[in-house]
C-alpha cells in the first residue's frame, strides 16, 4: 500500500498558496509516485493525474516540459528519497555494528523514510526501459556500497563486508516482497537472532529495546 501524502494545499504544516497556484511540483511528484505505485508507469499520464490533482491540464507545464521531463524528475525523486535514506542510515553514527544494522532497518519499518512500494514499482519500470533499468543498479551499487562501508567501519575486511552487504540487501528484498504481515511482536521475537545471522555478533539487550521503541512509535505516528 502507498504511503498517502497529502497535496500541498491539504496541509496545514505548509505555508499557503499564492496567487493563482493551486498545487506544487511536488504535488505533481507524489500523484505521479501513487499511480506508478498503484497502477503502473504506463498510467502516469497529465491527464488523469490533473483529474486528481484538481486543475487543468495546461498547470502540469508550469513545472515540466513533457511527460518525459515528469518520468525523469520522477527517477529522481525516487534517488533522493528511498535511495539516500538507505544511504544516510547506512553511513549514521553508531556504537556497534548490530546498532548500525538496526538504524540501517529503520528503512524496512518506517514508510515516512523509505517507501517500499515506491522501490518495487521502480523495479518493474526497470524491466521496461532500459534506461530505468541502468539507473536502478547504479542506485543499488550504492546502496550496497553504503552498506559494505558500514561493515568495514568495524574492522570487516573488504570481501567479508561486501558479502554480509549483499546478504543483508537482497535478503531484506525478498522479505519484503513475501509481504509476510507479520504482528511487531512475531518480528521482534527474530530481530536478535537476524541481527547475529547478518553480523555474526550478539546485540546488545538496549539495542533490541531501542528498535522496539522506534517500530512502536511508527506504529503510533510518533516519528518523523
Amino acid at each position: 500500500m502507498a504511503h498517502f501524502i497529502p497535496l500541498h494545499r491539504d496541509d496545514p504544516s505548509k505555508a499557503p498558496l499564492v496567487g493563482n497556484i493551486k498545487v506544487t511540483r511536488q504535488d505533481w511528484l507524489n500523484v505521479a509516485t501513487d499511480i506508478l505505485i498503484s497502477d503502473g508507469i504506463e498510467q502516469v499520464k497529465i491527464l488523469p493525474m490533473s483529474d486528481r490533482l484538481g486543475v487543468s491540464r495546461s498547470s502540469f507545464y508550469w513545472y515540466f516540459k513533457t511527460r518525459q521531463d515528469l518520468l525523469d524528475a520522477l527517477l529522481d525523486h525516487w534517488e533522493k528519497t528511498n535511495t539516500a535514506a538507505l544511504v544516510a542510515k547506512a553511513q549514521a553514527p553508531s556504537r556497534t555494528i548490530t546498532q548500525a544494522v538496526n538504524q540501517v532497518f529503520h528503512c524496512v519499518v518506517n514508510p515516512n523514510i523509505f517507501s517500499i512500494p515506491f522501490d518495487f514499482a521502480v523495479r518493474d519500470w526497470a524491466r521496461r526501459s532500459d534506461k530505468v533499468r541502468a539507473v536502478l543498479h547504479a542506485s543499488e551499487d550504492t546502496r550496497i556500497a553504503a552498506i559494505q562501508a558500514m561493515f568495514q567501519r568495524y574492522e570487516y575486511t573488504e570481501i567479508e563486508a561486501l558479502t554480509r552487504a549483499r546478504i543483508l540487501y537482497y535478503m531484506q528484498n525478498g522479505y519484503n516482497d513475501a509481504d509476510l504481515q507479520e504482528p511487531l511482536e512475531t518480528r521482534m521475537k527474530m530481530v536478535p537472532h537476524y541481527l547475529y545471522g547478518f553480523t555474526g555478533q550478539h546485540a546488545a539487550d538496549d539495542e533490541i529495546k531501542d528498535f522496539r521503541a522506534y517500530c512502536q512509535a511508527v506504529q503510533t505516528g510518533d516519528t518523523p
